[in-house]
Formats: C-alpha cells, structure tokens, sequence
C-alpha cells in the first residue's frame, strides 16, 4: 500500500463506518473515532452492543447495513478472523474502502474486497497515517 493510495482514500472519504466500536475511552476504536471526528470526517460507530445509543455524540448501529445512506469507507477494529463477514457486509453497502486497523490482517478478506471494486487498506491506522501524511480537515 503506497502513500498515494492512502492520500487519496482519506481526501475522497467522508462518511466512515467504525467497526468494533467501543464505548470505554481506554480502547484504541474510541481514540480513533474520537480522533476522526476532529479531523471533520463523519463517523458511524457499529457495534450491536451500543446499538441506538449515543458515542461521542454519534447514533451507533448493530451492523453496516442499518446505517442510512452512503458509507465511503468501513474502518474495521475487529479481529483477522472477523475481517472476512465485514468484508462481505462492506461490498453489500457498497463502500469504497476496507480499511483493516494495525493488526487486523487477512488477506481471503482484502482479496475478496479488492475483486469488488474496493480499495483496501491494511495492517494501518489513519489516526497515524493522516498526520504523517501532512493531512488536514481542510485536505480531505
């Protein structure tokens, strides 16, 4: 995955869904979301347990098919073996990208997105990337 790659997916997105949402500020999912939030990007938490309720001011959902509207990218804080149903569930939505966070790698699941059209992005994290990348709310 080169820098350019990365640039473009996090000028063009938007609207992300968070996948693995965690409600306890300890988590790496809150500190990102919070993190993106600031960076004037819309995010959707997903997580059935928080479903309906309120994360850092946003509605959470139990699965990206009950968000409204478009999502331009899913950003996935659940494990490698998880990937692969939220890949399935990404291209379902249609979403632009599969973003996997540091850690999170498989690679059925990013062939799978990749061959419907999806950009992927593993084993990274954007809370890391959009600064080292020079990136600001005004550029994306």
């Amino acid at each position: 995955m080169n820098d350019q790659t990365i640039r473009d997916v996090l000028s063009k997105t938007k609207r992300i869904a968070l996948v693995g949402a965690s409600d306890r500020p300890d988590r790496p999912s809150y500190g990102v979301m919070k993190f993106l939030l600031e960076q004037g990007y819309e995010v959707i938490p997903v997580s059935p347990k928080l479903a309906g309720q309120q994360l850092l001011g946003q509605t959470a959902y139990a699965t990206l098919a009950d968000i409204p509207g478009k999502v331009d990218m899913v950003d996935v804080f659940r494990n490698a073996e998880a990937a692969w149903g939220v890949a399935q569930e990404a291209i379902a939505i249609g979403a632009d990208t599969l973003w996997l966070q540091l850690g999170v790698i498989n690679e059925q699941a990013a062939v799978l997105a990749r061959d419907a059209g999806m950009t992927v992005v593993m084993d990274r994290c954007p809370k890391i990337e959009i600064p080292r990348l020079g990136l600001t709310p005004s550029t994306h």
